[in-house]
């Protein structure tokens, strides 16, 4: 039965996606626009679903960092709104001719980009997601089938409820936003292996959810990575500054991938910093666990293991680590990291560039914090998510990752001899 309803929703948006990729980019906006006032004036109702979640999640033992990423408020639904019309301003990329030349032998050859078709987006956790994956693939012409997790079961229907319906009173067709609307695991087994009608799956979670989708599906998957990300204090960095830098990537939201989990300190300035930085972020409840040597400094700490250095905690949790040159910082980044986000803090022209060039991420920051890496934040209007590979798309996936090319080619007569 929950085979058949997944097949179902899949070739609904099959179907609906052979419309989305020829919709004119003015319907696809005004599409947008009424999505996000929708959730504005619907609020109420999409905030009682998110109650139960919430109460659900309690009942389920959630960590704190879990509940915060679950939880939807006036202001957070405001902010979805914002990046739907935010995705309306920005230029649409279908259509766009990205270069056409004049072969020898009388051809015209021009490359354009298309949609991808269908998107399957498989995730855990933020209802977010449901909104931007559904404004991103709206705006690119894609069609989009959900399944989000358990925990936010009622969160997620209430929203694609709300947006789906908006989007449909503006010209977009019925099945170009849709919700596998079930918790049960097989509803994902059968996403894995609709190569019918799904053209790429994107997986959004935890380690354990975006191997299982990279392992087992015979649809082509773009992987969004885990973030285990590091902030390097260089022994020339400007101490406050580092101060505000590391605080802000821990704490100020840490149950996202974006956020720091190691911090890396210079063995020069790690007598100065450590004590400073320990004081500052005791306020906010961080577990720190230090390297023997950071433990000397701070006795506070508890002893990391080796575990902790490859761990994306997403809890108010930090490893913390002396090294005794950017030479080994990187190494540590190079050993430990997930290609994510990394960060340096200095005010050595020299040593900024050579992190900049032989860091291995998707975004490397010098003086800024982790937590930037993001759509939004990058001028995207919203992200799908952020890809840690190398192949076709890399950091936050935004209107210009979802789409593809296609090859037009006019001749006059021509065949090939």
């Amino acid at each position: 039965m929950i085979r058949e309803e997944v097949l179902k929703k899949g070739k609904a948006a099959q179907q609906a996606a052979k419309r989305l990729a020829v919709l004119d980019t003015n319907i696809k906006n005004e599409a947008l626009h009424k999505m996000a006032q929708a959730i504005v004036q619907k609020s109420a109702e999409i905030l009682r679903a998110n109650e139960k979640d919430m109460e659900n999640g309690k009942k389920n033992g959630l960590s704190q960092a879990m509940l915060d990423r679950l939880l939807l408020t006036e202001d957070r639904l405001e902010d979805m709104a914002e990046g739907l019309r935010a995705l309306a301003a920005l230029p649409d990329p279908v259509g766009r001719v990205e270069g056409i030349w004049k072969r020898p032998n009388g051809l015209e050859v021009g490359r354009v980009r298309v949609p991808l078709g269908v998107i399957g987006m498989i995730y855990e956790s933020r209802p977010n997601v449901t909104v931007d994956a559904a404004g991103l693939c709206l705006k690119t012409g894609n069609a989009v089938l959900l399944r989000g997790g358990s925990e936010a079961f009622h969160s997620n229907q209430a929203l694609t409820w709300v947006i789906a319906h908006a989007a449909q009173t503006a010209g977009v067709p019925e099945g170009a936003i849709q919700l596998v609307e079930t918790t049960d695991r097989e509803a994902v087994e059968v996403m894995l292996t609709m190569n019918q009608y799904l053209d790429v799956l994107i997986p959004r979670g935890g380690a354990g959810l975006i191997q299982h989708v990279v392992n087992n599906a015979t649809v082509p998957v773009i992987e969004t990575g885990v973030g285990n990300c590091h902030t390097y204090v260089d022994k020339d960095a400007d101490l406050d500054k580092a101060l505000d830098i590391a605080i802000n990537a821990k704490v100020q939201r840490p149950g996202v991938c974006n956020a720091m989990e190691t911090l890396l300190v210079h063995r020069d300035v790690a007598p100065d910093f450590l004590p400073r930085f320990y004081d500052k972020i005791s306020q906010f409840d961080v577990e720190l666990r230090g390297c023997e040597e950071s433990r000397k400094i701070v006795p506070e700490m508890k002893a990391a293991t080796e575990e902790d250095w490859a761990t994306e905690y997403l809890d108010l949790i930090l490893a913390v680590k002396v090294v005794g040159s950017t030479e080994e910082a990187i190494d540590h980044i190079h050993t430990y990291g997930t290609k994510h986000s990394e960060a340096i803090i200095t005010e050595n022209y020299t040593t900024a560039r050579k992190f900049l060039q032989t860091v291995d991420a998707a975004a490397v920051y010098v003086n800024a914090s982790t937590r930037f890496t993001d759509g939004y934040e990058f001028g995207f209007g919203a992200e799908i998510g952020i890809s840690t590979q190398k192949l076709h798309a890399r950091g936050p996936m935004g209107p210009e990752q979802l789409t593809t090319f296609k090859y037009l080619i006019y001749g006059n007569g021509e065949i090939r001899e």
